[in-house]
């Protein structure tokens, strides 16, 4: 139970805590959704970094100020750029980044089809070269088979 309790403190300090229950579950929401700027790769809900505090902040700050979700976002965006949020939106200049996880996805699985291919058809073409006599061979295997006696005639 304690190593529950533990894993769901967050970051967050008793002091930046809104009184208003339903305020706190956005800012926290919104928190999480939000990119430390010094950690990088960690929400500024996890984060212990002083930065990440005074985003916090700024996010309770804004809500209390009235601002809606999406005006809090935007503000944060606007201020520090699209890199502040941990999922970028889906826009015309993130397209890329968006689009290459999948097409690089595509483009192996093309790849690996196409390699697949490739050596079953020189495997084939080995198999067949490798058991196809020559004229030359097959006239000697007719004559050491008519030369060989037969297993029925004794001799």
């Amino acid at each position: 139970m304690a190593a529950f309790a533990a894993s769901s403190a967050y970051a967050v300090q008793p002091d930046e805590i809104m009184s208003d229950p339903a305020k706190e579950s956005r800012a926290r929401d919104l928190s999480r959704e939000l990119r430390c700027m010094v950690c990088q790769n960690q929400s500024i809900d996890d984060s212990d970094a002083p930065l990440a505090r005074d985003l916090r902040l700024l996010v309770r700050e804004r809500i209390a100020a009235g601002d809606s979700d999406a005006q809090v976002i935007d503000f944060l965006v606007a201020r520090y750029g699209e890199f502040v949020l941990l999922k970028p939106r889906l826009e015309p200049h993130t397209l890329l980044l968006w689009l290459l996880p999948p097409l690089a996805l595509v483009g192996g699985g093309i790849a690996l089809w196409v390699h697949g291919r490739r050596r079953s058809r020189l495997a084939a073409a080995k198999d067949q070269s490798t058991f196809k006599l020559t004229a030359e061979e097959e006239a000697r295997l007719e004559r050491l088979i008519a030369a060989e006696p037969s297993p029925d005639k004794p001799g």
